[in-house]
């Protein structure tokens, strides 16, 4: 249903454990960070069919009009094909007087079934760093008026934040906000081909 959301939550460890980290490089302390995963999935109802909200995700100028990176954008290019991906950079200014940050976005598709479903892989970089990667299944399912759109996520981060407690909900609220401007592409999409 229209912005139905569900979580499951597994903040996994913290790296292995001392005695583990002892035997292996013969130092307490030298632990790689633990891996936190996460899983949610969001709902969205979209008043188009779901050829045409496939397409929204197939056809690469109007998928720019809703997926994009925050800051200015630098590179783009889709392929949008199983094994083919998606890349994007930007850079991104955060803290005033502060360098900006250099944003990357890398995919891969696994599936794809015409008008019903979309699989990928992704990483997210900032600085170069992997800050996460995840696992996307989207399931477009037709209803009398539209479209229910099922986005599910599967994130392993791998690189907490500053703030790591804010890491989770930050990629949630943004696939909201990329799917609030999927509706707006679609509506500009009827507007110009009714």
């Amino acid at each position: 249903m229209p912005g139905e959301e569900k979580m499951a939550t597994n903040a996994a460890g913290t790296g292995a454990s001392d005695a583990a980290d002892t035997a292996a490089g013969g130092q307490v302390g030298n632990a790689v960070p633990g891996v936190r995963h996460d899983t949610f999935t969001v709902g969205s109802h979209l008043a188009a069919p779901p050829s045409a909200v496939f397409e929204a995700f197939a056809d690469t100028p109007v998928r720019r009009r809703w997926f994009k990176l925050p800051g200015r954008q630098l590179s783009y290019r889709h392929d949008f094909t199983v094994n083919g991906g998606e890349s994007a950079t930007s850079v991104f200014s955060t803290v005033p007087d502060a360098p900006p940050e250099r944003l990357a976005f890398q995919s891969r598709y696994l599936d794809i079934a015409s008008g019903s479903r979309i699989v990928y892989a992704y990483t997210s970089c900032v600085d170069e760093v992997p800050r996460w990667t995840s696992l996307v299944t989207v399931e477009l399912h037709p209803e009398a008026d539209g479209t229910h759109l099922q986005w599910t996520e599967q994130a392993a981060f791998l690189t907490p934040s500053a703030e790591p407690d804010h890491d989770f909900p930050h990629l949630r609220g943004a696939t909201r906000l990329r799917l609030n401007g999927l509706a707006v592409a679609l509506t500009a999409a009827r507007q110009v081909f009714p």
